[in-house]
């Protein structure tokens, strides 16, 4: 099970962008882990890899959508040919605050189950959350097998009180527990960053730092320094309630979920590369 102390051992910075997140954590493990199945702490340790890989060891709990127009040139080269390209096809110009926002509705706008430019679906159904839940349909999916209303309230995957529930609910939707209950890594990587089984682990991104995590993970789990029962503390919530969500079975007391934190301009799109992270991977976390 997971406990303040490993959480805090394994993300040190965990709670530095979005508050409170590691004691949310540990709160709803028990009953989250019970109804989703997750019955081995080989099944925790093959769930938590990945969720410490895609989300930076909650260093970034939303997707960086930061890009300049000659990044985006870069990243998207068959969609935009040069910068004037890139600012015609988007409705957007040099210096125009709504860039950012109208960049990613055309670019995710139509994909995923997002309606089409001029709909914000794409700007937000952007990833959050531990699994980096992205689209309509992602989104939608999660609802559905939550009671979490992600539709209405996307900002709930990135919110302690219902982020681990809605990681762990990808995860399983995404067809990973079965590989996980088999130890398989190269499966669970599949499943989640890819969409199906591969063979080839240079096909899965971070292949090799999830493979990190997981051997951590493991050996962490089993160290009973870090299997001390200690009950994560009450946190005031200084959110302002939204509709109660259609079902949800996990009850936890408020949590802070403070505003999405501002990302400095032409910071690297990559939500792998959050600050201090690989060099958290090269000094912590080495094979």
């Amino acid at each position: 099970m997971l406990t303040l102390e490993l959480m805090r051992h394994l993300w040190p910075n965990g709670n530095k962008k979005v508050s409170g997140l590691i004691e949310g954590i540990v709160a709803t493990a028990p009953a989250v882990f019970a109804k989703y199945g997750f019955d081995s702490d080989l099944v925790i340790a093959h769930a938590m890899a990945q969720f410490s890989h895609e989300c930076g060891a909650g260093l970034e709990m939303v997707e960086n959508t930061n890009y300049s127009a000659s990044r985006a040139c870069a990243v998207w080269p068959n969609r935009f040919h040069s910068e004037t390209d890139c600012y015609a096809k988007v409705d957007s110009f040099p210096g125009d605050p709504q860039f950012h926002t109208k960049l990613i509705d055309h670019v995710y706008g139509g994909r995923m189950g997002n309606a089409p430019y001029p709909s914000h679906d794409g700007s937000n159904n952007i990833g959050r959350g531990f699994s980096q839940i992205t689209g309509h349909d992602g989104y939608l999916a999660v609802k559905n097998k939550t009671g979490i209303d992600l539709i209405a309230h996307p900002e709930y995957a990135s919110d302690p009180r219902y982020a681990l529930e809605c990681g762990v609910a990808d995860f399983v939707i995404c067809g990973c527990l079965p590989y996980a209950q088999k130890d398989d890594l190269l499966g669970v990587s599949s499943m989640l960053n890819v969409g199906h089984y591969v063979s080839d682990p240079a096909k899965v991104v971070g292949y090799n730092e999830r493979k990190i995590w997981l051997a951590h993970l493991k050996k962490d789990l089993a160290d009973p320094q870090f299997r001390s029962a200690q009950a994560a503390p009450p946190i005031v919530s200084a959110v302002t309630p939204a509709p109660t969500p259609v079902s949800v079975l996990v009850h936890t007391p408020d949590l802070v979920l403070p505003p999405t934190p501002t990302i400095a301009p032409d910071a690297p799109p990559s939500p792998k590369k959050a600050e201090g992270f690989w060099d958290y991977i090269a000094q912590h976390l080495k094979p």
